[in-house]
Formats: C-alpha cells, sequence, structure tokens
C-alpha cells in the first residue's frame, strides 16, 4: 500500500523509497524489483513530507534497501528533518551499506537525535544469516555497519524475523547480541507474514510459534535480565505465556491487522496484534482468552 497522505495518528506513516534490494531473503514478505524506481519514489515522498502535519510522531522509511542510493537517501534524510523537526525518523535497512562510516557519520549528521535505524540480524552463525538473506557478504556488511551505527551514536532496533532456519537458535543468539551487541537499544524477535516470498518458500521458511515460543521466550528473559529492552512483534497474545506477554507489542499496521471470527469473545483482543490480514496462513492455536 502507497500512502496519500500521513495521518497524525496512524502507527503506519510511511516513506517508500525504492524495490530494489541488495538482499534476497528468502522469507522476505515484499520481494524486490529491478526496476529504477527512484526518481518516482523520491518525488512522491518529498510531496509526503512536504504536505505532512507538523505534529507527525514518527515516520518510517523503508523499501526494498533505502539507502540504495546514497545521494538521495541523504537528501531525503535532510528534506524529513527540515521539514518535520521534532519527528522521529525509524529507517528500515539491511544495514549493508553503513559498512561505510563517512556515510553513517553524515547520516547522523542529517538525522539528529530523533533517528533510529532498524537492522535484521538473521542468526549469530554467518552461513545462516547469508543464506537467510540471500546474499553471500551480507553478515559481514551488516555487522560493520552495526558498529558503525554505534560509532555515530545513532540508536538500532535489532530485528530478528523468526523463520525455520534460525527458530532452533534463539537462546544463542541472545547471548551473541549481549557479548557482542550490548549498545543496541533493543531487540525485536518478529514473527514472519506468509506473503512473498515466506508464502511462494513456505515449505523451507514457516516456523510456528508454538514450536518456538519456548526457546523465544528463554531468549527474552536473558536479554531482559541483562537490561536490554526486548519485543515481540506480529505474535498474537494467545500464543503467549501469561508470563512473558510482557513483551508483546501491537506491531501490525493498521491497515494489515486481522482479527478472524474466533477473537469475537477475547478478552484480550484489545491488546493484541493480531495477525497480517496479508498472509495465507494462520498461526496454529489461534484462541480466544
Amino acid at each position: 500500500m502507497r500512502q496519500e497522505k500521513f495521518e497524525p495518528e496512524s502507527n503506519s506513516n510511511v516513506l517508500f523509497v525504492t524495490a530494489q534490494c541488495s538482499n534476497r531473503c528468502i522469507m522476505c514478505c515484499q520481494p524486490p524489483q529491478t526496476e529504477n524506481d527512484l526518481e518516482f519514489c523520491f518525488r512522491r515522498n518529498v510531496r509526503l513530507i512536504e504536505s505532512a502535519p507538523k505534529d507527525i510522531e514518527e515516520v518510517c522509511v523503508t523499501g526494498g534497501e533505502p539507502t540504495i542510493n546514497r545521494k538521495m537517501f541523504l537528501e531525503l534524510i535532510g528534506k524529513i528533518r527540515e521539514s518535520l523537526p521534532e519527528t522521529f525518523i525509524h529507517v528500515l535497512s539491511n544495514g549493508r551499506n553503513f559498512r561505510d562510516g563517512d556515510f553513517v557519520r553524515q547520516i547522523a549528521e542529517l538525522g539528529g537525535d530523533r533517528l533510529i535505524m532498524g537492522i535484521p540480524l538473521h542468526s549469530d552463525y554467518e552461513g545462516d544469516h547469508d543464506f537467510i538473506a540471500g546474499a553471500k557478504g551480507a553478515y559481514r556488511d551488516t555487522m560493520w555497519g552495526l558498529y558503525n551505527l554505534a560509532d555515530s551514536n545513532i540508536p538500532v532496533e535489532l530485528r530478528i524475523v523468526i523463520c525455520r532456519q534460525n527458530c532452533g537458535r534463539l537462546p544463542q543468539l541472545a547471548e551473541f547480541i549481549f557479548k557482542n551487541l550490548p549498545f543496541v537499544s533493543w531487540v525485536a524477535f518478529m514473527a514472519m507474514e506468509d506473503t512473498g516470498w515466506a508464502r511462494d518458500n513456505h515449505d523451507l521458511v514457516w516456523a510456528e510459534p508454538e514450536d518456538y515460543m519456548k526457546d523465544l521466550c528463554c531468549a527474552a528473559d536473558f536479554l531482559s535480565g541483562w537490561g536490554i529492552s526486548t519485543a515481540f512483534y506480529n505474535i498474537p497474545l494467545c500464543l503467549i505465556p501469561e508470563s512473558c506477554r510482557h513483551f508483546a507489542e501491537r506491531s501490525i499496521s493498521d491497515w494489515k491487522t486481522l482479527f478472524p471470527e474466533s477473537c469475537s469473545g477475547c478478552s484480550l483482543k484489545d491488546k493484541c496484534c493480531g495477525l497480517f490480514a496479508t498472509s495465507r496462513s494462520m498461526f496454529r492455536g489461534i484462541r480466544p482468552v
């Protein structure tokens, strides 16, 4: 969905920069394209920024990979900050271009103290990360980028999309983050959206929350115990043990949220993220609480 205007009360004010990407993630919900859409998207995004209400709390900059063209990305960040000086800028990137320290320092200067980067880490093991990202060298680029972001004091939201390839190592991944990336602002464990390549590769990548919940709660308790803020995205509350429900966030965009008929009598519905309306599959075990 492409927005025609920003809404102050919306949780999904998005600037879509491009459908191009340097990764080919095997569970990508919005598979990358090769056409050059940068100029078209840039002009559209500038119009959105210039017409946006000044009290917008947050703008998400995403793609594809929004830093594919570094010059245009920097110009976009500058225009957001000029027009919306009090708005948080939440960039969703694979982090690979942040291996360039000069580029990161330019972003920090333009974005100021209301900027956060959402970066995926698929595994503590390089081979698994690169396999999931569909790109050799992705792990090294992303790790280098994470350290450059830390060096420039840019906050990082570390994102782990849970799939069959990484769900068995969530506690080990949590320990890796604590030892090697303790500077991250928070860690978000995310259930998949069953669309795009996740749908095409369903038998390869799909993982049910019921199957990995014990390891997920173990990982979250470990990180939280060491003072690293932790969240669960896209997982309905009925699938999370009561002792871990405080990690759950209402993470799905307004227009994508679906509640099945079975949720109508649930006492937790008002606090729950629900399901992706765009997903082909519904998680096993959905039930009213």
